[in-house]
Parts: structure tokens; sequence; C-alpha cells
């Protein structure tokens, strides 16, 4: 199947007037943890584009920090990607802790990055979009074309850049993942 980018949702659905907020409910972790993955996938391209412009911005006052930053994160990832696949306890790991996982990569690359300089650029730069994501992806009310985009990447009518970058985290929407896995089995009997 080919990989489709989604495309870039409009400004007023995405921060204004269209848009609803709300507190998630911090006692339900499932429920939170598949609104949070929901919108990472409805709005990737929007969380790119903000992505992009504050890497560059940072970039253009410190580019070989945020280019080291950008490549040790990438390689620590790379290497965590390759361990999970290969070594089993560390596999093991990421299906049963998927979010700790993500946070050992992030703790591992900050503390690869102040040793070698450059923490306010990796702070800033990479660690930022990554943290204003998730609290827009915490906070976004979901609608009724996130829902049936999310069902339609999860069932495996479509695929997109994020969905397989989640996937390779392990962050999945279990209930989804299950109806998915359910469809399999049908289609094989």
């Amino acid at each position: 199947m080919e990989v489709q980018f989604a495309p870039l949702r409009p400004w007023d659905e995405f921060m204004l007037r269209s848009a609803r907020f709300a507190q998630p409910d911090f006692r339900d972790l499932e429920k939170w943890n598949n609104r949070v993955i929901s919108n990472l996938l409805y709005y990737q391209s929007n969380y790119l584009a903000m992505a992009v412009g504050i890497f560059i911005v940072i970039g253009f006052m410190s580019p070989l920090e945020i280019i080291l930053g950008g490549a040790v994160l990438v390689l620590i990832f790379m290497g965590s990607m390759w361990a999970s696949e290969n070594k089993a306890a560390i596999g093991h790991f990421k299906r049963r802790y998927p979010s700790m996982f993500v946070l050992a990569i992030l703790l591992m690359s900050y503390s690869f990055i102040s040793i070698i300089g450059g923490v306010m650029v990796f702070l800033l730069g990479i660690t930022l979009p990554l943290l204003l994501m998730f609290i827009h992806a915490s906070l976004r009310l979901r609608n009724l074309k996130n829902k049936f985009e999310n069902k339609m990447e999860e069932v495996g009518l479509k695929k997109s850049p994020m969905g397989i970058f989640l996937h390779a985290l392990g962050q999945e929407q279990e209930h989804l993942s299950k109806f998915a896995d359910m469809l399999a089995t049908q289609n094989k009997d």
C-alpha cells in the first residue's frame, strides 16, 4: 500500500473557531492515549509544519547544534528500533510500556547531547515541538472526520508517515488494532 501524506488541515479547524478543546480525563489513560494518537494521525501535516518552523528558527540561531541534536536523536531512535527488533528484552519492554520506551529514547538523546553540548538547542529545537504537539493532541477534541480518517488508517485502507512512525514506537489504538486483527482473521477463514 502506498504511503499518503495527510492534507494540511485548515488553521480554523486546527486552532481557531471550529476547534474544540477540553482537558483530558487523567483517570482514563487509555482514552487519553487514544485521543493523542488520533490527533497525531489526523493533524500530522500541521504538526510537521509547526515542528519544521520551530526547527528552522532555532536552526538559524544555532545551526551546528541543531544538526548535531537532530543527528543524535535519529541515531538513538534507529538504534532503539533495531534493538527492539533484535533483542527480546527490549522488544518486550517496548510492547509492554510503549510510552516509557518513547520517554527512554528522549532521555537517552538528552543525556548524550548533554555530554557533547547543545542541551538548550535540543530542548528548544527538538523537545519544544514534541511538547507542543503532545499538548495540542491531548487537549484537542476529536471530530467525526478525525475518527473516520483514523479508522481508515487502523484498518489498513490508508497508510501515513505518522501511522508508520507510531506503529514503530508501539503506540497504537488498542481497540482499533483488535478490530483490524479480527478482520484479518475473518478474511483468512
